[in-house]
């Protein structure tokens, strides 16, 4: 809405000018420069008024974008620190072997990435010479998080320093020998070189925030001081386009994480084509994370543009490369002179006289190859403006050609991300560019050579030598030798084992108060670390509020509305809970930084994530992966569980599948116990393969129900069976000798339907059921994998689930609150007749029972399926099936 002369109504308007003619000279002064010096001049004159008001301190918003030109002009960049000579030759060693790795390996197939450590060779090698920590110095060393595409750049630096060798770089993407290197940056298959898994796309910026945020939580709970540890983000402009990728920068800038560095390699290409075809990637990130609140460094230009913008006395070369769009500006790459004069130059009188003073050669170096991130110098400023700069996260823009040194044909072609090799000829172009002594005779069409200087070459120790002064190699992962925890309290354990009397008590809650417990032991207590995406309460965690304290690094600066209260909210510098808001993805970042503490930081930390169980393994599925790739430890506990007994909430709320989904990943122990002392068996088990004398990289994932029920004490010699997965919890009690009866097998909180399902098939049929306690579906079908894959080695072993079973009488019938997959996992090892019920399909509102009813789970459709079983055996009537269903309306 306008005002009668069309001004837009604004903020300002509701604040009262106490000098109305003063405002107007101002507002004159503008009009009288725009008029007679154009608008170009005006803006130019409020942006340096708006930048000599920041500095002086008064308080204005900054502008989100700047024009498109360097953060840091040439005059102000700092002493480069190296031999830019020599480690120019150490990265054309390097861009040589990861083209020459990816091109022998396409003799078999295995493919490979060559253009995107092409563009990014100095972003990485600049940091390796002078940034980078290592961890063989003091404290934890940085953190990096490579672009998965950049790997054989990696490969061929670890190369180049004696870390791998020519047969290593000949096994890329070869690992089923057991000797290969990972196509992206993998721990799980080549540990001592990888940290962070970041080839799926979006996770790695996201997780790098939380790692650097996590870091922080450690300083400030007295756990370690990692304050010399820096976190590095390498990401590519197009990955920006995952809602990952920006989905915790103002939780960055808000802790002021100023440890964080993110470096977007803007080659101005994702995998098809331009990021932004008709736009500009770089000024679009600018004002996305200026917006955020970060640090923006742009490093666009190399130092051929010095004297273009020198001659720029109009402004027009500046405002020109505002306009043209990305896609326009990698066509100029790919073109001759006469065409950038034309198109480029040619768009205003200015740049037209601009250009009759530059001769071609100057045209094309600037256009060609002259970029921000392409120059160690360059490189060098930003990076140490970076880690000077205090506050806030800083991002680097680096603009780069994608491709860069391969030659016309892959240079900025749209294509270059699916070109695997190059031929003899593109390697002796590429060769002459980089000045590398590699004699024509080894460059033919057929295999490549590796090169290198020598183990003794001036460039070799030049690299090792400032590796040491940096603390050691980079990339690295070490498993700190770490004692094993001790085993905590056997108290807290005991008070669950005793069960709840009459008192109902969901597992929901009988969890929590064992870990509240836990958490208070002396010897593991403080590595203990609650996350949670803002249900505390629904979970019935806010007891822990008051005693655990929510973490801030702000503290508490206010006064909470519920301070008079027992269980009020308290936040706190060293507070132990992280209670994340509301995003899944963001808790799963925590949970998997402190899940891999042991190996960053060298301390063992025991997170436990509790959700919505519908909103871990379907909405964070591949963080899980993720966790499992980097060898991550803890409990994820997936609340709420089952399809229907978290009342009323419907379809979007109701899981029944996340047990099938978990049960794909390998590192996942999947568990659905059904009582209280079945939980605490489960976490005791966990913590002794997690964190005990024979540690194990593997994770818990557990279900818990919102269900309240008396919970019963411990049964005596049933450990063994809650860890395996199977137990007979109740045997029934035959109503005759020659009763007809079944085996009930029944997980979560479907027990307590199996249960009242034996008394009715005792009671109105005169069959006699056992009940079993199923935990662990998933275990039990591990365990059985592990005996077939015995027997093809000779090795004679019977599955778990087949010997608990073994002699058991009557069918089995199997149920739970998920999908009928789940229980069936294991049916091929179950020797009796088998066949399961479960909740197939979608949710819906209404209560328990009706819903139980519904998906034909509750304990009358149990009776009417356990006799339908007998029936096909002979050992009931038929007629039975049909009475029973009318007796109990089905």
């Amino acid at each position: 809405m306008t005002d009668p002369v069309g001004k837009l109504p604004s903020e300002l308007d509701q604040l009262p000018d106490r000098d109305t003619e003063e405002t107007a000279e101002w507002a004159a002064s503008l009009d009288a420069v725009t008029e007679h010096a154009g608008s170009h001049r005006a803006a130019y004159l409020m942006r340096r008024t708006l930048q000599h008001a920041g500095t002086a301190g008064v308080p204005v918003p900054e502008l989100l974008e700047s024009d498109y030109v360097n953060t840091i002009p040439t005059a102000a960049e700092p002493a480069f620190e190296g031999d830019e000579a020599m480690e120019s030759r150490i990265a054309g060693w390097n861009r040589w072997n990861a083209a020459a790795m990816v091109t022998r390996g396409s003799r078999f197939g295995v493919g490979g990435h060559i253009a995107t450590f092409a563009s990014a060779a100095w972003l990485y090698e600049t940091g390796f010479n002078h940034f980078f920590r290592g961890k063989e110095g003091d404290g934890s060393g940085d953190q990096l998080y490579i672009q998965g595409h950049a790997s054989p750049g990696i490969y061929a630096r670890a190369f180049l320093d004696g870390r791998l060798s020519e047969q290593d770089l000949d096994n890329f993407r070869q690992e089923a020998g057991g000797k290969g290197l990972p196509s992206y940056p993998h721990p799980r298959r080549l540990p001592w070189l990888w940290e962070f898994p970041t080839v799926s796309m979006g996770l790695g910026p996201l997780s790098a925030i939380y790692q650097a945020r996590f870091n922080r939580y450690l300083t400030n709970r007295g756990i370690k001081d990692t304050s010399a540890s820096h976190v590095w983000a390498f990401l590519g402009d197009g990955e920006m386009d995952e809602p990952e990728s920006t989905a915790a920068l103002a939780l960055a800038s808000r802790e002021r994480l100023d440890n964080l560095t993110f470096v977007v390699n803007c080659n101005l290409q994702r995998l098809d084509g331009p990021v932004r075809a008709n736009f500009k990637i770089v000024q679009e990130l600018e004002a996305q994370f200026r917006g955020a609140g970060w640090n923006v460094i742009k490093s666009l230009w190399g130092s051929a543009w010095d004297e273009l913008f020198a001659l720029d006395t109009t402004g027009a070369l500046v405002r020109r490369l505002r306009q043209v769009p990305d896609a326009q500006f990698q066509t100029y790459a790919t073109r001759d002179v006469a065409y950038i004069r034309e198109h480029f130059f040619g768009a205003e009188p200015a740049l037209v006289e601009l250009a009759k003073l530059l001769p071609d050669a100057k045209i094309a170096e600037c256009f060609f190859t002259s970029r921000g991130g392409h120059e160690a110098r360059k490189v060098y400023a930003a990076y140490r403006a970076a880690v000077a700069h205090e506050g806030a996260p800083t991002v680097i823009l680096a603009q780069t050609v994608k491709g860069y040194t391969l030659g016309s044909g892959f240079e900025s072609r749209n294509a270059n991300h699916q070109m695997k090799k190059l031929s003899g000829e593109q390697f002796r172009t590429m060769r002459d560019l980089l000045e590398l002594p590699i004699p024509d005779s080894k460059l033919d069409d057929s295999l490549v050579p590796y090169g290198h200087p020598g183990a003794d070459s001036p460039e070799v120790r030049y690299l090792q030598e400032r590796r040491a002064e940096l603390g050691g190699p980079a990339p690295a992962r070490r498993v700190h030798p770490v004692a094993p925890l001790p085993e905590p309290s056997e108290k807290a354990f005991q008070s669950v084992y005793k069960g709840s009397g009459k008192q109902s008590v969901a597992t929901t809650m009988a969890f929590v108060r064992l870990m509240k417990d836990l958490m208070r032991d002396k010897e593991t207590g403080k590595r203990w670390v609650p996350i949670v995406p803002d249900e505390a309460r629904t979970f019935g965690m806010e007891a822990l509020f008051p005693s655990a304290g929510i973490y801030s690094p702000m503290g508490q600066t206010y006064d909470p509305v519920d301070r008079d209260q027992i269980m009020y909210y308290k936040e706190a510098k060293d507070g132990q809970i992280l209670n994340e808001g509301i995003t899944e993805a963001g808790s799963m970042a925590d949970f998997i930084a402190a899940a891999t503490s042991y190996s960053t930081h060298g301390e063992t930390m025991i997170p436990f994530y509790i959700f919505y169980s519908m909103f871990g393994w379907q909405r964070t599925g591949d963080q899980m992966w993720q966790l499992a790739d980097q060898l991550g430890k803890g409990f994820i506990v997936g609340a709420t569980a089952g399809r229907t007994t978290l009342t009323g909430e419907g379809l979007q709320h109701a899981d029944g599948h996340s047990h099938l989904i978990a049960a794909t990943n390998p590192a996942s122990l999947n568990y659905d116990p059904a009582f209280a002392y079945e939980v605490a068996v489960i976490v005791k088990d966990g913590l002794r393969r997690m964190y005990g004398p024979d540690a194990e990289n593997v994770f818990y994932y557990l279900t818990v129900y919102n269900e309240p029920m008396p919970q019963p004490a411990m049964p005596e010699g049933v450990e063994e069976g809650i860890v395996k997965g199977l137990y007979r919890f109740k045997e029934g009690t035959p109503a005759a000798a020659d009763a007809p009866r079944t085996q009930l097998l029944a997980s979560g909180t479907a027990i307590h339907w199996a249960l009242e399902a034996q008394e009715l098939l005792a009671a109105d049929w005169g069959v006699t059921a056992d009940v079993w306690s199923a935990t662990s579906w998933g275990e039990l079908r591990r365990d059985a994998l592990a005996a077939d894959e015995a027997l093809l080695h000779g090795e004679e072993r019977v599955p778990y689930v087949t010997r608990a079973l073994a002699g058991a009488p009557g069918p089995v019938l199997a149920v739970s609150d998920w999908m009928r997959q789940v229980p069936d996992q294991i049916s091929q090892w179950v020797e009796q007749d088998y066949t399961s019920l479960g909740t197939d399909g979608f949710g819906l509102s209404d209560t328990r029972e009706a819903a139980r009813r519904h998906f034909g789970v509750d304990a009358r459709s149990i009776v009417v399926a356990a006799l339908a079983q007998l029936a096909r055996r002979g050992e009931v009537k038929p007629e039975r099936i049909v009475e029973a269903r009318e007796r109990y309306g089905l």
